[in-house]
């Protein structure tokens, strides 16, 4: 059983980019089927997130506290150019208050993608840092989502946002804070202990919630074809941009390592899609959504495509540079 669970995630993780837009279409394929099912989405996506902060303790949170510069980096980029970005093309194609404007703007401010520490470890990025800002990413979301939206938007969109906070604080920050508490209690040996199972489930279990949130979606994007036209090519234009802003962006860090280069890339690249779904469905039309559903087809392969350029054309540091201050002088991350 160990051996094949283990194998199974591995199998997962390296097909990712093929198996969640395979989800997607599944999901939309058979909507009539699934539909049902869709209530089962928090609690899929809440064993998703406690999984992965089994893996975090206070030790890492602390690290990056204590070296904060390339973490609240990231969080401008992510949370306040990017949705800047995705405001401006979404008024610019759609107007201001367009529900695909309030999609692109939400794919922005929604937490960090818990899949781009699967990237960030197969590109030899900073894992450790990525997994801590993860998951300090999805604790603040209760009150960086709603509060981005009320920016944005204003009165114009009338949303839940008490509702909001609510559910956030249930299906991504109680998981969070248990999964944390855990690894601390077992020194860190629960989640490799519990891998086996655990570990694989939380691979169907995302696949699940990519399935079960298009078939919900499925029957209003079946009505949206025309204006596909357009949505498609303006996010992989706003994704496109974000793994572009966080690579360069992170040269804002005085000489930033090659590992924190390509962890804040990938950091602002990806985000948490499934839980943007959550939130589009619950909270916001379905024409809202779609940005965000078109969200996990394309950022999967172009994580693939920047894999493969960082792999081509930045070289890993010698042994002998490990050593270097990534991240300025309160900011430093020493590998060794």
């Amino acid at each position: 059983m160990r051996s094949w669970g283990l194998s199974f995630a591995e199998w997962f993780e390296k097909y990712m980019f093929v198996l969640i837009p395979g989800s997607l279409l599944l999901g939309f394929m058979l909507s009539s089927v699934m539909l049902p099912y869709v209530s089962y989405i928090p609690y899929l996506f809440g064993y998703i997130t406690f999984i992965m902060a089994l893996g975090c303790g206070r030790t890492h949170l602390k690290q990056v506290v204590m070296r904060p510069a390339p973490i609240l980096l990231t969080l401008v980029l992510a949370h306040v150019l990017a949705p800047i970005f995705a405001y401006g093309l979404g008024s610019m194609l759609f107007g201001m208050d367009s529900d695909y404007t309030i999609g692109l703007v939400l794919f922005a401010i929604i937490p960090l993608g818990v899949s781009s520490v699967l990237w960030v470890g197969q590109s030899h990025g900073n894992v450790t840092l990525m997994l801590a800002m993860v998951v300090l990413d999805s604790a603040l979301s209760p009150f960086v989502v709603p509060g981005l939206i009320e920016v944005f938007f204003g009165t114009s969109i009338k949303f839940d946002s008490l509702g909001l906070m609510k559910d956030l604080m249930i299906i991504v920050v109680v998981p969070t804070l248990v999964g944390v508490g855990l690894h601390d209690l077992s020194a860190g040996q629960l989640k490799q202990q519990l891998a086996p199972v655990a570990v694989p489930l939380s691979k169907i279990a995302f696949s699940l919630v990519v399935m079960l949130n298009a078939a919900a979606i499925a029957p209003q994007v079946s009505k949206l074809k025309h204006d596909m036209v357009i949505v498609i090519p303006a996010i992989i234009a706003v994704v496109g941009l974000y793994y572009a802003l966080g690579y360069f962006g992170s040269y804002a860090l005085r000489r930033p390592l090659r590992e924190i280069r390509v962890t804040v890339a990938y950091a602002s690249g990806m985000r948490n899609i499934s839980l943007g779904m959550v939130l589009a469905m619950s909270y916001f039309s379905p024409k809202a959504s779609v940005p965000v559903v078109l969200g996990i087809m394309v950022q999967q392969p172009i994580a693939t495509i920047f894999h493969a350029v960082v792999k081509k054309w930045v070289p890993l540091e010698p042994k002998g540079d490990m050593t270097a201050t990534s991240a300025g002088k309160n900011g430093s991350f020493k590998i060794g």
